[in-house]
């Protein structure tokens, strides 16, 4: 899977996926699947690099002694939104506003559509932002039709 990052406004950014073949119904439901269980991580403040006591322990995690206030003494990384999961011919979109949450979100997607794309649906190009030229934005009901409001 290629991957590319486009100009990105992370409180208005477009995920584009281009697959192999044009996507069967199962396929499409194995995709948005995992954009909708990304998303409501993201609105629960699950990517929140300020606060990744395991990881930053290293290797040993036997009897860690974990704070529950480390999430409270950090910011807030919350997403806000998501569109609707769209797709025209072997293209797929959606629009997300990723709110205050952090980069690491674009990290665990990219890692689970890597999976996905080994084992479940065959995705050739993942673009991060920006526009398809094939493809216009301005096609799109999403900013309006948003999923989830705040």
């Amino acid at each position: 899977m290629n991957i590319q990052f486009r100009e990105i406004n992370p409180f208005d950014v477009w995920i584009w996926l281009k697959f192999s073949t044009i996507p069967s119904e199962r396929e499409k439901q194995y995709v948005e699947e995992v954009f909708n269980s990304w998303f409501y991580l993201g609105k629960l403040g699950a990517f929140n690099a300020e606060n990744l006591q395991v990881q930053d322990t290293g290797l040993d995690i036997s009897y860690l002694n974990y704070d529950p206030q480390g999430y409270d003494k950090s910011l807030l990384a919350l997403m806000h939104n998501m569109g609707e999961f769209e797709y025209e011919g072997d293209w797929g979109r959606c629009w997300f506003d990723l709110g205050t949450s952090d980069a690491i979100a674009l990290d665990i997607l990219i890692n689970g559509l890597t999976q996905l794309s080994e084992e479940y649906v065959t995705i050739e190009e993942l673009y991060i932002g920006g526009e398809n030229a094939d493809w216009p934005i301005e096609d799109s009901d999403n900013h309006a039709a948003s999923l989830y409001d705040n």
